[in-house]
């Protein structure tokens, strides 16, 4: 039978200062593929991981920008080469007439990229992550507090991290495995 790939260790915190003072120390010891489990939001373990600004409100202004120029130009083909009809004598490009269908697009193209660039940049669907193979992290949805340094970091090396890590007082240190 084939031993199962580590995907990292997990320290296991009680308290979230714990956990702070434990991603501070990773951190500062070099360690970057890191990643926290709180039971409830807490910004100073967002800011200790130094996690990167998100990108989408990017994503949302390049959908509004491709529903505007879409929106605007789909309906001046339409007007001037597709189906040219002078009704009542208007110009072929009467802009104030596309404004609103224009301003429609737009929202309809930003708010379908802020979906699906959600989804994409959280990484999901994912109906499941490794960390949920360690019994424990069952108590991450109560009251504990976890760290986790993954194997795929330069500096991991099994033996030695789990010694750091239960130098900064874990209750408990854990393989995860994929």
């Amino acid at each position: 039978m084939r031993k199962p790939r580590i995907y990292g260790l997990m320290a296991e915190f009680a308290a979230p200062e714990g956990l702070i003072r434990a991603i501070h120390e990773t951190r500062a010891a070099g360690y970057r593929r890191v990643d926290a489990y709180t039971p409830y939001p807490i910004e100073e373990v967002a800011e200790a991981l130094a996690l990167n600004r998100s990108r989408m409100p990017l994503l949302v202004l390049i959908g509004g920008l491709c529903g505007l120029t879409g929106g605007y130009y789909l309906q001046y083909w339409v007007n001037l080469w597709a189906y040219p009809m002078n009704v009542g004598g208007r110009p072929m490009h009467s802009w104030p007439a596309f404004i609103v269908p224009t301003f429609e697009m737009t929202i309809l193209c930003a708010a379908l990229f802020a979906v699906f660039g959600m989804f994409a940049l959280n990484g999901l669907p994912q109906p499941y992550h490794p960390v949920f193979n360690v019994e424990r992290f069952a108590e991450a949805s109560r009251d504990r507090f976890f760290l986790v340094i993954e194997a795929a970091d330069p500096q991991f090396e099994k033996s030695a991290t789990a010694d750091f890590l239960r130098r900064l007082d874990a209750r408990e240190v854990a393989e995860v495995e994929s």
